[in-house]
């Protein structure tokens, strides 16, 4: 039986193709909207993401593509063992997800091909998934040992010197391995960023929302939704109070294995943008911290909801120069931790905690205790009371002389 923990790509591809059926010269026309809404060629002129590493925790993406050849580091595979012997990983969504973060595009001018939000950013490629048509799918998602390779991932990433990671993955449990490799990451300046979830079309579940995905809903962690042509929540986008922001994720054009062209949508394709302009700001603001981060991506987003903000769109769609000019606001006001970096957070901070001290209280005492203080007050109380009456009786005594007294005889 397949565990529903099992961790899986977050796409719906609704056109698949080779080359053919996405000629390398038509791709750029097909990603003018995409750019335009994001509002790239203004980003550009102030970062393309040099510098930053953006770690792809996916299927795998194929290094050899004309749109990525040069950018691409194959990083760890955590899924070795699921395949039988000699099967090639296909590498399909990996590849594509590289491909909107960081593809540059080839030809003359590197016009032609798929241009990514961060082209001169690099990618490390982490395999964590397989894709649903690899035989050893079903091994994948139900052997135990497999169970953790999103939190082996995530500390592997990191460690690597990864600044952006990019998780348009999903899990309906989360486990604690993953909740520390998560805190793990942003103790060391990492930004994560994860889909969503594509169940948003069905009803919602026991918590009155869309169902939550795992790593998204995870606090610290970019949750993006997809937004449809028209910049409102596309109708299978997961909505719930963990998204953050949203991106265009239908009809997105993108690159796959073998120099293949594919067009697609879901929360996936958005992720994959956000850490785009992520990285861009990085890039940028080498150290600003992952929650800064955060804060430049929702405060630049357009399209904000009424109130500023509710559970299908977030804060709005990113929009990467509005993001890069609140970093630059925001920069000039952040402070640096001083001290040792990369705690861990699986074990506890600063030094340990004294044994809590178990005070044991005799019943027997207390009692005898409360009826010596009771008993105490009662003779106060009558003390007070025969003080009143003596101090009358002497009022009394000291008091006018009788009028009907004799007055003392007169001298003689």
């Amino acid at each position: 039986m397949l565990r529903r923990a099992a961790v899986a790509a977050v796409l719906a591809l609704i056109a698949l193709g080779p080359a053919s059926a996405a000629h390398a010269d038509d791709v750029r026309g097909s990603q003018r909207q995409v750019l335009r809404t994001l509002d790239l060629p203004r980003a550009w002129r102030i970062s393309e993401g040099g510098g930053v590493t953006v770690a792809v925790l996916d299927s795998g993406v194929d290094p050899g593509h004309r749109d990525l050849a040069g950018s691409v580091t194959v990083g760890k595979d955590f899924t070795a063992g699921a395949n039988p012997p000699g099967v090639t990983p296909l590498r399909l969504h990996g590849t594509y997800m590289a491909s909107l973060i960081a593809g540059h595009g080839h030809g003359p001018g590197r016009a032609d091909g798929v241009v990514g939000v961060a082209p001169r950013a690099r990618v490390l490629s982490v395999r964590v998934i397989l894709e649903d048509e690899e035989p050893g799918f079903r091994e994948f998602n139900t052997a135990e040992r497999f169970e953790n390779v999103v939190a082996q991932g995530i500390r592997y990433a990191v460690d690597q010197g990864a600044g952006v990671i990019n998780m348009s993955i999903s899990k309906e449990l989360a486990t604690k391995e993953e909740r520390a490799a998560i805190r793990y990451a942003i103790s060391r300046g990492v930004v994560l960023v994860a889909a969503a979830g594509n169940d948003g079309a069905g009803k919602p579940d026991s918590t009155g929302y869309a169902p939550y995905s795992y790593p998204a809903a995870f606090p610290g962690v970019v949750s993006v939704a997809a937004a449809d042509r028209g910049l409102r929540r596309a109708s299978f986008s997961n909505w719930n109070p963990s998204v953050l922001v949203a991106a265009p994720g239908v009809d997105i054009l993108g690159a796959g294995p073998g120099d293949a062209y594919w067009v697609g949508r879901g929360t996936s394709q958005a992720t994959a943008l956000v850490s785009g302009v992520a990285a861009l700001i990085k890039a940028k603001y080498p150290n600003m911290s992952p929650v800064l981060v955060a804060q430049a991506l929702t405060t630049g987003a357009i399209r904000r909801p009424v109130g500023g903000y509710d559970t299908g769109m977030g804060f709005g769609v990113v929009n990467a120069p509005r993001a890069l000019a609140e970093a630059a606001r925001i920069s000039r006001h952040t402070l640096t931790a001083q001290g040792p970096a990369g705690h861990d957070p699986t074990r506890p901070l600063g030094r340990g905690a004294d044994p809590v001290q178990v005070i044991h209280r005799d019943r027997r005492k207390i009692t005898l205790y409360v009826g010596v203080a009771v008993a105490a007050g009662l003779g106060a109380l009558a003390s007070l009371t025969v003080i009143v009456v003596l101090a009358g009786r002497a009022r009394s005594a000291g008091g006018p002389a009788d009028d009907t007294a004799e007055p003392p005889a007169p001298a003689p």
